[in-house]
């Protein structure tokens, strides 16, 4: 039945928060089963996360409630798991009431959005075959999907995921089981449990990862087949899987990545092979430098950095050369090293499973990136030009905005406090519902900063959040992307924050600085501006700057040009990324059958021997012995050994029962296993109970055919069987 949305929980406070980040996840099916393949995961990629389960079926419960798993979760990710067929499992629901319920999740969803802590994770499931065996009712379906995903995309910190997506990723054509359906509300198999658990973990990791910024590319046997050197730049062939990985390339550059060529070649061979190949769906305008000439890439990768003033950890490396990936590596550990697969074929499909060029959301700056880097060298090429500093920034023309938050802004400012290191006081990132429950009750502000200059918009490149106390301006948050570093803009910001507080009748501004390992650059401006007012205070330094001294700061730019800052190297925080293997999980945990057996395999390595070592005595009970190890997580076990001492519960049973009847085609009910004890010995007793009197009742019914025919008609009938 649809229900309404009340409009009072939008202004309900914020509940309590739970002890520790959690996965939680709230379904309107039986969604226990993902629990594995998310464990499986977390180890995987080394989270400190906790998976939780809200209360069966209460999904707009789940949004609506203040005190709910998912209200209460902080600093961790909500999932929510919908299959429509679940709205009409109590009753034959009609395409009107679907609608309503629709709009209700829709509704329940952005109410959430405002109070939630941790970001919110929409999947939609895919519904039974049968369901879907009507036409018009899957046409429905697949509208409905369609608004849903629609109607959440400007929804700040919700992201939505569709059963075409993930058919797409991890597809499992026999992904129903209508048995575990109907006995316990569990309505899918293992193997879509594993890709429904894979691209929950692929999402949650989007949303933990420092996005790459910069995807540097080789060119033969890479961009496409042959040696534009050895061939001729005519000889060369795009063929379907080079084909697959320019039009993979291209779309990273419309999503805002930046593209680069380095490869060891003659410069005019490779401008000449982009300009007789048309067909090419990358151009060379597509890509923001190129560094084509015969030094180990390590260097030129290096080069590009310094040029484009990026860190070598936002850099990814893509090459077919084992020995080429493996030189980068060694000399630029930093940078994310692809060797495309040998097998030409598997290009595209390991392409799709690096999950380091997932991006969830692309913000304006991020389409624009190719744009505003190209406007940054030409700033590059006018500086080298300025006689000093001073000359230069005179040339510039520089215009600063700083003003409020606009809501539109908010993944922009999230992105920055994800991506800023050198210019941040503090380095604490923030997802886009922890800054809207930061800003909600109206004690904290956000300014931000948008620049212009002769060449372009830098975009929005400096945030600004902060609390009014007492008898100071407490600064929560001061952050300046590294493009507008160096040009006064921080100045104008620590000066806009004295004014506000003279503004609020406060005395001072409380700046906090923690030490990270990339942030000196901030360091540098705090004792620039004012060590006399620095007090430590453990492992942060507070420096208290007069309200009128701040607001009264200004730049004098004066002396040298200041050198290029150095290329980042390895630190805390590159090491960090690079725990994560994506070349490992593109060619090995690609589908939902590997993630499956390796779910399944560490479950049963990690699992101490059966109590039992009663072996079985019939086909059938080993059969059954290796079903239950399997499901179990076990090596072996006995057939006298109780399934629930084991470490089995009722979930796992209907699983269990589930199997037991696509493989013996028997019925059996929960009786089974909670009449007596539940032990292999006694399941196999109760099929072969089941088989016999099923057999039983054919033998009757062959009986009921066979009565009134005569010795002829049989004989015949005997006969035709036997062929």
């Amino acid at each position: 039945m649809a229900r309404s949305s009340p409009d009072s929980s939008a202004a309900l406070p914020p509940a309590p928060a739970l002890a520790a980040p959690r996965v939680a996840v709230s379904a309107t099916f039986t969604a226990e089963p993902i629990e594995t393949y998310l464990a499986f995961w977390i180890k995987e990629l080394g989270w400190d996360l906790q998976v939780r389960f809200a209360p069966y079926n209460q999904v707009f419960q789940q949004l609506l409630d203040p005190e709910s798993l998912l209200a209460r979760n902080r600093d961790g990710f909500n999932v929510v798991l919908v299959r429509f067929e679940d709205w009409s499992r109590f009753g034959d629901a009609g395409a009107h009431d679907l609608e309503e319920n629709v709009d209700h999740l829709i509704s329940s969803v952005r109410t959430a959005a405002g109070r939630f802590r941790s970001p919110l994770l929409v999947v939609l499931c895919p519904s039974s075959p049968k369901f879907l065996s009507d036409p018009e009712r899957a046409a429905l379906v697949e509208r409905l999907e369609a608004r849903i995903e629609s109607s959440l995309a400007g929804v700040s910190g919700v992201y939505t995921a569709t059963p075409a997506e993930l058919n797409q990723l991890y597809p499992v054509p026999d992904y129903h089981d209508p048995d575990g359906d109907m006995l316990g509300h569990i309505p899918y198999k293992p193997a879509f449990f594993a890709a429904l658990g894979t691209l929950v973990a692929r999402k949650i990791q989007a949303l933990r990862m420092t996005p790459y910024k910069v995807v540097v590319l080789d060119c033969d046997e890479t961009l496409w087949a042959g040696v534009c050197g050895e061939d001729g730049p005519q000889g060369v062939v795009l063929d379907e899987p080079r084909r697959a990985l320019q039009e993979f390339m291209l779309a990273q550059h419309q999503a805002g990545m930046l593209l680069a060529l380095c490869s060891k070649n003659n410069d005019e061979d490779v401008v000449e092979t982009f300009r007789v190949h048309p067909e090419f769906p990358l151009r060379l305008e597509h890509f923001i430098t190129r560094r084509i000439d015969w030094q180990p890439k390590s260097t030129n990768i290096v080069s590009i950095a310094e040029e484009l003033r990026l860190g070598l950890d936002s850099f990814i490396f893509v090459d077919d050369n084992p020995t080429e990936c493996a030189e980068v590596q060694a000399n630029c550990p930093e940078v994310l090293c692809l060797q495309l697969p040998t097998e030409r074929d598997r290009i595209p499909a390991f392409l799709r499973h690096v999950w380091a060029f997932d991006r969830l959301r692309a913000t304006a700056e991020d389409r624009e990136r190719a744009a505003l880097y190209l406007q940054e060298i030409e700033r590059g090429r006018l500086e080298k030009k300025s006689a000093s500093l001073e000359e230069f920034l005179a040339a510039l023309n520089l215009q600063i905005e700083i003003a409020p938050m606009r809501p539109e802004q908010l993944p922009r400012v999230s992105q920055l406090t994800q991506r800023t290191n050198q210019m941040n006081f503090s380095c604490i990132r923030r997802s886009e519902n922890e800054i809207q429950a930061l800003l909600r009750d109206g004690k904290a502000e956000c300014l931000t900063v948008d620049v212009r200059d002769r060449f372009g918009s830098y975009g929005l490149v400096g945030v600004m959040i902060f609390e009014a106390r007492e008898d100071a301006l407490a600064l929560d948050t001061f952050l300046l992307s590294c493009r507008a570093l160096g040009r006064g803009v921080e100045h104008r910001m620590l000066a806009r924050l004295g004014q506000t507080a003279l503004e609020r009748g406060l005395s001072r501004v409380d700046a906090r600085f923690v030490r990270m390992p990339r942030n000196s650059p901030a360091l540098k401006l705090l004792e620039s501006v004012g060590s006399k007012f620095a007090e430590p205070d453990g492992d942060t330094i507070v420096f208290r700057f007069p309200a009128d001294y701040l607001a009264a700061l200004k730049y004098v730019p004066n002396g040298p040009k200041p050198a290029a800052a150095p290329v980042r190297r390895a630190d805390a925080s590159s090491s960090t990324r690079r725990a994560v293997d994506y070349n490992r999980i593109a060619n090995e945990l690609a589908t939902a059958e590997q993630v499956l057996e390796r779910a399944s395999a560490r479950n049963r390595n990690k699992m101490a021997p059966a109590p039992g070592g009663d072996a079985p005595r019939t086909d059938l009970e080993k059969q059954l012995a290796e079903m239950w190890a399997e499901l179990l997580g076990l090596p072996s076990v006995g057939i006298h050994d109780n399934f629930f001492d084991l470490g089995g519960h009722s979930l796992l049973a209907v699983q269990l029962l589930s199997r037991v009847r696509q493989t013996f085609h028997v019925d059996l009910s929960l009786e089974v296993v909670y009449g007596g004890p539940f032990t292999v010995a006694e399941l196999a007793k109760a099929i072969d109970v089941e088989q016999i009197e099923h057999a039983g009742a054919d033998y009757e019914k062959i009986l009921e055919e066979l009565e009134g025919l005569s010795d002829e008609e049989v004989r015949a009938l005997l006969e035709k069987e036997q062929q």
